[in-house]
């Protein structure tokens, strides 16, 4: 079994066919995926739709992109959200200095604010980060709450990615790492402590290499585990045990009830 840490379902490129993209999904091994808000809209739909689906859950969240969006009245409808029981973390939160979409000040606050929140709440926090990892580090720093800390999508370097272990995180990796110029990144992946890998395909972007041009959906996630068993020199059986293994103790995913 496999588990996509990070998809994007509730987006419009998936309201024709849904339902058979998650049976596809089924079909291919992955049997539990985390559908993840990024703005207000998009954690009503995740929710939505995990709780009307086995095997699907949601996280809530602001991305950076959507920053200027989170006032109190969004704040308190995203506590209200992860009443929910099929809510497993807030996310997709962090910073995006690379293309500024809300003004610095504004991501940094709303990073803090859903941070306090996800304290609040005990939940783990999904992150964005790009270009922005000394800030981003920051406030991660004064992070209290008891849930994990997931870095989606890493790309950084094995140096960053050892800081960041080192600190307890959990790193994420799509389909980014099947690219054939991505030498740098996985090399990374082949270092990193099975221990802490997650995967996801942060459908329906980032494609692999093998299906790239096409929209990306959690079917082709086994051809991002397949890669990264081949990078690190482990059967692919070996990979998604340990993964799956991560996502349900991160995402508190063990109790079959909640499915």
């Amino acid at each position: 079994m496999l588990i996509d840490t990070h998809a994007h379902l509730q987006w419009a490129s998936f309201n024709k066919d849904r339902e058979k993209v998650i049976e596809r999904a089924r079909e291919a091994g992955v049997k539990r995926i985390v559908n993840i808000g990024f703005d207000i809209k998009g954690s009503q739909s995740a929710v939505r739709q995990a709780e009307s689906h086995m095997g699907l859950y949601a996280t809530v969240g602001v991305h950076p992109h959507n920053a200027s969006q989170l006032g109190s009245v969004a704040l308190n409808e995203l506590k209200k959200l992860a009443e929910s029981s099929k809510v497993v973390a807030i996310g997709e939160i962090g910073l995006d200095y690379y293309r500024d979409l809300s003004p610095r000040d504004v991501q940094r606050r709303a990073f803090e604010a859903q941070l306090s929140l996800a304290e609040e709440l005990d939940l783990p926090v999904v992150v964005h980060n790009r270009e922005a990892h000394t800030e981003t580090l920051n406030a991660l720093s004064d992070f209290r709450g008891r849930g994990e800390i997931i870095m989606h999508c890493f790309s950084g370097s094995s140096g960053k990615a050892e800081e960041y272990i080192g600190l307890g995180f959990y790193l994420s990796f799509a389909g980014t790492v099947t690219f054939p110029n991505a030498h740098s990144l996985r090399e990374t992946v082949a270092r990193v402590d099975l221990g802490r890998m997650l995967i996801e395909t942060d459908s329906p972007w980032l494609a692999p290499q093998r299906v790239r041009g096409r929209r990306n959906e959690p079917a082709f996630l086994p051809f991002i585990a397949e890669e990264i068993a081949k990078l690190k020199g482990i059967s692919i059986d070996e990979l998604a045990k340990a993964t799956t293994e991560n996502a349900n103790e991160v995402f508190q995913l063990g109790d079959t009830s909640r499915s």
